[in-house]
């Protein structure tokens, strides 16, 4: 039949869904729980581990018959707490189980793992397809810049290779100003702290900056997976979905400033850029090492990973790794070649031209003045 045959043309949900948002209040839960719901009504066996539903009527609502497995009570420091019942949710063993706030931290005896994530990872391992959610201060990598400028310490952290075993990551993002009225309205925080939350940490300067974060964290996500399956198929099809800018090196004294302007246009086109040196088949002298090394240096100040390769074929080695990279621009010094040499050997920007013209990749050609060669840094006796 037509459906079953299309159906099978459709990638089924991830194992491991992750909702992400720019912070409280986005509708990471609600979005959890409604998929929780599809796929009950589809007959998928569903359960909640765990929902924080942090007192919204409306996202209680959402749970509807979904089986929810009975939180562990733990009392720590005279307090009482609900943490997930790991044990309790394997010995269900359903086919999926919503999980919320990833980044949580276990209380003391609540569970054999200090963090939420860790659990996760244990029923992922047993079998267990999970949803669940996580705000995007709270990954590893962007906890130190949202802690700079937010002025408030992120304690709860998710490394980031656990959010890069995600099959699936979605964004629920709202606008700073609808989080705000939200917070108005009493729909992210008990009344007594809405005044506050909208005067520090609700600010639209912080909603906006992390709204930011998110919407690059899931937009570099995906260009990874896109550049990931090009590469499985070998294409050498240019998808030009954002820029991406690769810088060509040769070890000589100029090179630093191909580097240097390479790194503005990257960053003009909002860009990361790759950096990329073919070495010949041979030994180096001590003059390419240092040259090598004063390159390495700038490329490290600059962000940039420098990538060495070998080989004798300099235009074919950058343009096999443009097209593994799917670069959009390429970036060369102009040869010191004279007329001559290039009429016997070649022009090496004129075979890259050629090799990527049909592909849409632009070649910049970076020109270096002769009385400018030299740098301070580099040795520069033969």
């Amino acid at each position: 039949m037509p459906e079953l045959e299309l159906e099978n043309e459709v990638e089924a949900a991830g194992r491991f869904r992750i909702y992400l948002g720019a912070m409280a209040g986005v509708g990471k839960t609600c979005a959890m729980l409604d998929e929780g719901w599809r796929r009950l009504q589809r007959g998928t066996d569903v359960v909640i581990g765990l929902v924080e539903t942090h007192g919204r009527s409306y996202t209680a609502s959402l749970i509807r018959e979904i089986p929810v497995i009975e939180q562990k009570v733990v009392i720590y420091r005279g307090k009482e707490f609900g943490e997930m019942d790991t044990e309790s949710v394997l010995r269900r063993h359903p086919q999926v189980v919503l999980v919320d706030e990833l980044a949580h931290t276990n209380v003391p005896d609540g569970s054999p793992n200090p963090k939420r994530y860790q659990d996760v990872l244990r029923l992922l391992d047993e079998g267990i397809d999970v949803i669940t959610t996580l705000n995007v201060q709270h990954i590893e990598s962007i906890a130190d810049a949202v802690e700079e400028m937010v002025g408030v310490p992120i304690r709860e952290r998710v490394p980031d290779w656990v959010v890069k075993k995600a099959d699936q990551l979605e964004l629920i993002d709202s606008s700073p100003q609808q989080l705000r009225r939200r917070m108005l309205h009493g729909n992210i925080y008990p009344a007594d702290k809405i005044e506050t939350a909208l005067t520090n940490f609700f600010t639209t300067e912080n909603l906006t900056a992390l709204r930011e974060l998110a919407l690059r964290y899931v937009a570099d996500e995906t260009d990874e997976s896109l550049l990931a399956f090009l590469r499985r198929r070998q294409s050498e099809k240019i998808f030009e979905t954002r820029e991406r800018v690769m810088v060509g090196l040769s070890l000589s004294n100029y090179s630093w400033k191909v580097l240097h302007r390479a790194a503005r246009m990257a960053d003009r086109a909002k860009s990361d850029l790759s950096a990329l040196v073919i070495l010949a088949d041979t030994d180096m002298t001590g003059k390419q090492e240092r040259e090598l090394a004063h390159l390495r240096s700038i490329a490290s100040d600059l962000g940039v990973i420098l990538e060495i390769r070998s080989g004798s074929n300099v235009a074919g080695e950058l343009v096999k790794a443009a097209f593994e990279r799917q670069i959009t621009q390429i970036v060369i010094g102009a040869s010191r070649r004279s007329r001559w040499e290039e009429l016997i050997h070649g022009s090496i920007a004129s075979d890259i031209i050629h090799r990527v013209a049909e592909a849409g990749i632009d070649v910049h050609v970076i020109g270096t003045s002769r009385g400018q060669n030299f740098v301070p840094t580099i040795n520069s006796e033969p």
